[in-house]
């Protein structure tokens, strides 16, 4: 897709390692202009350094140190990247932690609380701001970073699964609220992923995390996980025109065929590729039905 998003400017959160830098080197490849923000500003100015290296003549990459869930930090970012690229396109809510790990009645309520902060009402900050100019220009991709923990429970992992099921569910609804500005809001499950969360987990025990939990980890840390360059190229669809009109999906970067989705655009007028409830006869049960 090298090209396919020349002229666009992007902001990038959680952007200094792992899927967010990845997300950022797959964006610099197909020609978009980057604002790049997370915590750790060492971080963020060895991953800007890195990619300035690679990029093209006339492209532009800069970072700034932010927390998202800091509301004066989130303005002060989207209005730097504004000042600096122009319009801004697009938006990647990657910034994320797992938050605190072990039984809900055993960890640090603020941990909990914190994870929140971050994961859930970062996410929705982001988005509140991002929104004014994307309205006025009747154009915006928004995309979101889901996880196993939005369409699967997490025991010992609860308050990055609550949140990441919320901003699914979020992201969802803001599509439906932004359809008519032509503002595409979508998610990202990017697969099992060997990133600092992964190691967080390993570090943690399996006295914390539950043993088939952490014996999961283990083996997908020994085997690897899946690529983040499946999920950067995802990212890269669904911030292209390619992805124009396909809004409020959850798209697995591994299991789902987002390749084609363009040819399929009326059926997407559904709930496919949405959160949704299982009933009896979804599992061929012959009851639950009134």
């Amino acid at each position: 897709m090298t090209g396919v998003l020349a002229g666009r400017a992007a902001i990038i959160t959680g952007a200094n390692q792992g899927l967010g830098l990845a997300i950022a080197q797959a964006y610099l490849s197909a020609g978009a202009n980057l604002f790049l923000c997370a915590r750790d500003g060492g971080k963020l100015a060895a991953a800007v350094d890195s990619l300035r290296a690679c990029a093209a003549p006339k492209q532009t990459i800069l970072g700034e140190a932010a927390d998202v869930s800091q509301p004066a930090d989130v303005a002060r970012v989207v209005a730097h990247a504004t000042d600096a690229l122009g319009t801004v396109q697009i938006l990647v809510n990657n910034a994320g932690i797992y938050g605190p790990l072990g039984r809900i009645e055993d960890i640090e309520w603020s941990d909990w609380l914190r994870a929140i902060e971050i994961n859930l009402m970062g996410s929705v900050l982001m988005c509140r701001a991002v929104l004014p100019q994307f309205r006025a220009n009747r154009y915006g991709k928004i995309v979101q970073l889901s996880g196993g923990g939005a369409t699967n429970p997490l025991p010992r992992i609860s308050a990055y699964a609550a949140s990441k099921a919320a901003i699914v569910r979020f992201a969802e609804t803001l599509a439906e609220e932004a359809r008519d500005d032509h503002i595409d809001v979508n998610s990202i499950a990017p697969g099992p992923l060997n990133t600092r969360l992964l190691d967080e987990v390993l570090a943690a025990g399996p006295e914390r995390v539950g043993e088939s939990f952490y014996t999961r980890a283990a083996k997908q840390k020994q085997e690897g996980g899946a690529p983040v360059e499946r999920g950067a190229a995802l990212a890269v669809f669904l911030a292209s025109a390619a992805s124009d009109g396909i809004t409020g999906k959850v798209l697995s970067a591994i299991w789902d065929p987002w390749e084609t989705l363009p040819s399929h655009r009326n059926d997407l007028n559904s709930d496919v590729y949405t959160l949704r409830r299982v009933v009896p006869k979804d599992r061929g049960f012959p009851w639950g039905d009134r």
